[in-house]
């Protein structure tokens, strides 16, 4: 049944107003409907909590700590490296998903990365410029390894050097290709790793790329030494393996009591 037969023996200033409030729910649905709203609040936390900045900047303090140590225990510095992921590690790219998440655009299907890439203005995470000059100055060469196009290349070392980062170069910047495992590989023939940052678990470990998320929690568990001292994760609530997991709730039944 059309709007107009349901409205058409009515006067026409109500067949106009109602018209509107069914405009009104109708668009309303479909906000509702949006399969992205269920990122916001996650997404909110990432980009505008002080606790995600505060665990930004606690795991670049650590990493200056273990990195001073590494440092002060080699004979030769200059065979010292640290690999480090761009994304969520060093710069941050909420501003592009808040902007599909606006337009209800599901962000990580990835198809407006390649835009952002070329155009996109992303900003630090704190602590990242600082840590990585302070690793500049010891000579310890940093390589930065990253899942963004290898065909964009440009664009991405044009990103880095406009945030003034140090050892932005094109055989620094080691982007999708192989796998980073291979990657890392390529920088471990010169140099001996002694840190590893990043966000999502495969930037530290294979085992971590493409299984299930319980097979990583048991990998995690089980590599718990490394955490904080070899491998340093940072916060991201934005996107992750993670995100299509069914979450576990308390079986009882639900008992409402005023606080």
């Amino acid at each position: 049944m059309t709007k107009n037969r349901r409205f058409a023996c009515l006067p026409i200033a109500l067949v106009s107003a109602l018209s509107a409030s069914v405009a009104l729910a109708d668009g309303a649905a479909e906000k509702h409907e949006c399969s992205v709203d269920q990122f916001s609040m996650a997404l909110r936390y990432q980009q505008q909590s002080a606790e995600v900045r505060a665990l930004q900047m606690q795991a670049y303090n650590i990493a200056t700590e273990k990195l001073d140590a590494a440092v002060a225990a080699a004979e030769d510095t200059s065979k010292l490296a640290i690999v480090t992921d761009v994304d969520e590690t060093v710069i941050d790219n909420s501003a592009l998903l808040a902007r599909d998440l606006a337009n209800c655009h599901t962000y990580d299907g990835w198809d407006t990365w390649l835009p952002w890439e070329r155009d996109g203005d992303p900003v630090l995470i704190p602590g990242a410029r600082k840590f990585l000059e302070h690793a500049d100055k010891l000579g310890v060469t940093i390589r930065y390894v990253s899942d963004r196009s290898e065909e964009q290349k440009a664009y991405t070392l044009k990103a880095l050097k406009k945030l003034d980062l140090p050892q932005v170069s094109a055989d620094s910047v080691l982007l999708l290709g192989p796998p980073k495992v291979e990657r890392r590989a390529l920088v471990a023939k010169d140099h001996r790793i002694v840190m590893l940052l990043g966000d999502t678990l495969h930037d530290f470990d294979a085992r971590f790329r493409k299984t299930p998320v319980a097979e990583q929690r048991a990998t995690a568990e089980a590599e718990s030494a490394k955490w904080g001292t070899e491998w340093i994760v940072f916060p991201n609530a934005g996107y992750g393996t993670w995100s299509k997991e069914p979450l576990k709730a308390w079986e009882a039944k639900p008992v409402i009591e005023k606080w």
